[in-house]
Parts: C-alpha cells; structure tokens; sequence
C-alpha cells in the first residue's frame, strides 16, 4: 500500500512514517506539509491512501480533501482519512462530506490509524 502524509508537524510525520513502514506492504512514498505539494504528491503518485492533517503550514487539509473528490481520476482516487487534532462534531461531518472514510484524532488515536491501515493491507497473493 502506498500513502502519503499530508502533515505539517516534521516530528510527527517521522514517527508515523516509522510505524506504518514497520507493516508489511506499506510504503510511504511522500510527506507534505502544506496544500499545494500535498496535491502535487497525490496527482504524480497516485497513491492508495491519503493520510491528511486538516491544519497545513498553508492552505488546509479540507482544501486537499475537497479537491481529491472534485478531481478522483487526476488523483487515482486515493482512500482518504483524516488524523487531526480538531474533531469537533461539524468538522468531522465537513471531512466526512468531502469524501473522508474515517477521522482519527491525533490526541488518543494513533494505533487506531495504524490499526486501520494494517487492516486496509490486501492480503497476501490477492
């Protein structure tokens, strides 16, 4: 499975490249930090999951989302999820609206989001 981060925090996103290489058959194949490279990512790489903070060092994660369901074959419809810290009840609706299969909070659900992807892997031989 190949994901791209979408997060602005460097420390975070080296831990979360550490543990979701860890599993078999992940690759994180780019990290952005802001907007506009997180959508370059996602056109040139066609990954399978996006894994999307919605607070980016410019422009915003709902931005990213937003386009990823406007444009689905310019980006090779990537699964989209979210791992922020704003999981408030109408932010996680706009998320889900814009096309985001879950939301995970980053303050408590960490081995969720890597649980997720773990079981998001196809199984071996398929």
């Amino acid at each position: 499975m190949r994901i791209v981060l979408v997060e602005d925090s460097a420390l975070l996103c080296g831990m979360l490249r550490d543990m979701l290489e860890e599993l078999d058959g992940v690759g994180v194949v780019a990290a952005a930090a802001d907007e506009q490279d997180a959508l370059a990512a996602l056109e040139r790489l066609h990954p399978d999951l996006a894994i999307i903070d919605l607070e980016l060092r410019a422009g915003s994660g709902l931005g990213v989302l937003q386009r990823l369901q406007a444009e689905p074959e310019r980006f090779g419809r990537p699964r989209a999820v979210v791992f922020s810290n704003y999981g408030h009840p109408p932010v996680r609706a706009r998320c889900e609206q814009f096309g985001a299969e879950r939301f995970f909070d980053k303050s408590f659900q960490l081995d969720e989001l890597v649980e997720f992807v773990q079981a998001a892997l196809p199984e071996p031989g398929s």
